[in-house]
């Protein structure tokens, strides 16, 4: 039986199957996904969703979907379903569904009277091709498979529109056609395992709705054009495989490919087992370069929650190349010891206080778990004094070290820190010039720095900076600590403290090295337990704060306005549970065991087998932002981590 359960009373309600998605990536920047119901709810859902060289990087949906029609004795059983304006829903496939099941792959079951067929989906492993096998489980009478392709031809972030331009030639090629909509794209190949007729009934279907895109704020009606559709008779046990690609394909070789495609993937058989498969969909290997996707469907590469996410994604495979690869990949944004915003993309700017901070620890967290701080010193030592010199000598931003050995910067209209949200050019979270997590983050990585030289006798390093911790650590304590209020302030400046509860002073006490004795380490886990803590991990802002907003709601300017007042963030779990452990031993395992087991009822529940962005932060905590998000999975991957090392 598997581990992931879906209640198959419950499949045909719209209501319960529209709101769990599945999402599958080929590891090279490709992606499909849609809701358990086959129904698109999001301009982001499609089968074959690539990034297009030539066209800025981003990713392009060229099939959106593929309807199903059975047919036996003249008879059409319509298995598709479009969600049209007015909440009008046409076909409704979904009546057929009897099961549901995402051990291996995604896989529907339908039942139309004596007929049983099931669809399994996945995408190729680095390539540019989704493979859909159909199987005729059980059938009575002579049947005959339909295939209808809905094609769109346009950047994720767009919706097609009906047109006189688009390109509706065709070319038959074996047993399948090959067409692009417009200039610049790739062919698309439809093919099919064996011999079947394409009929040419070329039409647009008009304002597709999504209903996920309409909650949002966006503009969410669609018109998709569709060629015509694919016959193919189907005997009782037979299986068809349907290619699309965008390179011709091997149709004699497709069942072979979609078996052997199949044995690569990590059983969903246990929690961990969701997170490693999860964790693998967002390593993209591409011309050389190894990087982390953020999350999906929208985003690419975000250097910060790369550093941030690379410990937990790689490590539960003991996988260091991967760690060392993209980390080199990395390092050739660096400049004035800074990091680029986004992968690949310096021109959106540098402006991040706290990006290269997050790259020592993430070394330092290779240190612990290789134990190789003779080879981290000879190959990034310059890098890492590069990085040093440049915040203690003052680097771009305004970003420096002041008189007392903190770091921060003076210009109070850049958004800095991860609470970054923009509303009218102004930071929605105002923070002030020294932030807590960034100089527990700088103290941090000047020690662990000197660690790494007193292993490599770099006598020269030491003699420079082994007097700067002991003037950052009472500085620290100096100025965040408050001991009426028994927790950190979150930011300073010269002439004032924000003392508004966040969860940034939860990163203060998990670091390794710490300016935190353990009494004050517990005072600030105990208020965080008390104002941030839930089932999906902590609020950015306690609800005891007036400006407290529990509720992600609204169009994109308004979720940008709450996300960082009280939204809940995955990733910032894992360092409550290595702060806690760190303070209570063995004592706090059933702890934080406990809140990690609260995140398994997620892996049915939002994106199969995977973690959310962040959630809104009054109960029931659903799931918000972007549906798998990479330091959210991998900040529950090392949390558990952290419990088998006890």
């Amino acid at each position: 039986m598997s581990y992931l359960k879906f209640d198959r009373s419950k499949l045909v309600n719209l209501e319960y199957s529209l709101n769990r998605e599945v999402l599958r990536s080929n590891r090279a920047g490709s992606y499909m996904s849609t809701t358990i119901a086959g129904c698109n709810t999001r301009k982001y859902h499609g089968i074959l969703i690539s990034p297009i060289e030539g066209m800025e990087g981003d990713k392009h949906m060229l099939l959106s979907s593929l309807d199903e029609t059975v047919i036996q004795h003249g008879a059409e059983f319509n298995l598709g379903i479009h969600k049209y304006e007015g909440d009008h829903f046409e076909p409704k496939g979904h009546k057929y569904i009897r099961d549901f099941d995402a051990e291996y792959i995604p896989k529907t079951t339908w039942r139309v009277g004596g007929v049983v067929l099931t669809k399994e989906r996945l995408l190729v492993e680095n390539e540019e091709q989704a493979l859909i096998r159909y199987t005729l489980v059980d059938a009575h009478s002579p049947t005959i498979l339909r295939l209808r392709p809905f094609l769109a031809f346009r950047s994720i972030h767009q919706l097609s529109k009906a047109n006189g331009y688009a390109d509706t030639k065709y070319a038959e090629i074996d047993n399948g056609i090959q067409m692009k909509l417009y200039e610049g794209y790739p062919f698309l190949n439809m093919q099919l395992s064996k011999k079947g007729e394409f009929v040419a009934v070329p039409n647009w279907y008009n304002n597709i709705e999504y209903s996920k895109e309409k909650e949002r704020g966006f503009d969410c009606l669609e018109d998709l054009y569709v060629p015509g559709y694919f016959e193919i008779p189907i005997q009782k046990g037979e299986s068809v495989i349907f290619s699309a690609s965008t390179k011709e394909a091997k149709t004699g070789a497709l069942k072979a490919k979609f078996t052997k495609e199949t044995a690569k993937r990590t059983p969903r058989s246990s929690f961990i087992n969701c997170l490693t498969n999860s964790a693998q969909q967002f390593i993209v290997r591409k011309n050389k370069e190894v990087d982390i996707i953020a999350g999906f469907p929208w985003y690419t590469g975000i250097t910060r929650q790369t550093f941030i996410a690379l410990p937990g994604l790689t490590f539960a495979n003991d996988d260091r190349e991967t760690f060392e690869q993209v980390i080199d990949t990395q390092l050739k944004g660096l400049k004035n010891g800074l990091f680029p915003k986004l992968f690949n993309k310096p021109e959106r700017g540098y402006d991040t206080i706290d990006v290269s901070l997050w790259f020592l620890w993430s070394l330092q967290q290779l240190c612990r778990n290789k134990k190789c701080e003779s080879s981290i010193w000879l190959k990034y030592g310059n890098v890492i004094k590069d990085i040093l010199n440049a915040y203690r000598n003052g680097t771009d931003y305004g970003i420096k070290m002041y008189a007392n050995g903190l770091v921060g910067s003076d210009q109070p209209d850049l958004a800095l820190t991860w609470m970054d949200s923009i509303d009218e050019g102004k930071p929605v979270v105002k923070r002030m010039a020294m932030p807590v997590e960034v100089n527990a983050l700088w103290y941090n990585a000047i020690c662990f720095a000197l660690e790494l030289a007193v292993v490599a006798k770099d006598n020269e390093f030491l003699k420079e900076w082994e007097q700067l911790p002991a003037l950052i650590a009472k500085s620290f304590i100096d100025e965040f600590w408050c001991n009426e209020k028994g927790y950190l302030a979150d930011s300073v400046n010269q002439t004032d403290k924000d003392w508004t509860v966040r969860p940034n002073m939860v990163i203060a006490a998990a670091m390794e090295y710490t300016p935190l004795d353990r009494e004050k380490q517990k005072c600030v886990l105990s208020i965080s337990k008390q104002q941030l803590l839930t089932p999906r991990g902590l609020r950015s802002l306690s609800p005891d704060s007036p400006g407290y907003e529990g509720m992600i709601t609204g169009s994109v300017v308004q979720r940008n306005k709450v996300i960082f007042q009280g939204a809940v963030w995955p990733w910032l779990i894992q360092f409550f549970a290595e702060a806690y452990l760190k303070v209570h031993k063995r004592g706090g395992i059933h702890v934080i065991k406990r809140i990690l087991e609260d995140f398994e009822s997620d892996m049915t529940e939002h994106c199969i087998g995977s973690i959310s962005e962040m959630y809104n932060g009054n109960p029931p905590h659903l799931a918000k932002g972007a549906i798998s998000q990479a330091w959210s999975v991998a900040a529950v991957t090392r949390s558990i981590g952290m419990l088998v090392d006890f």
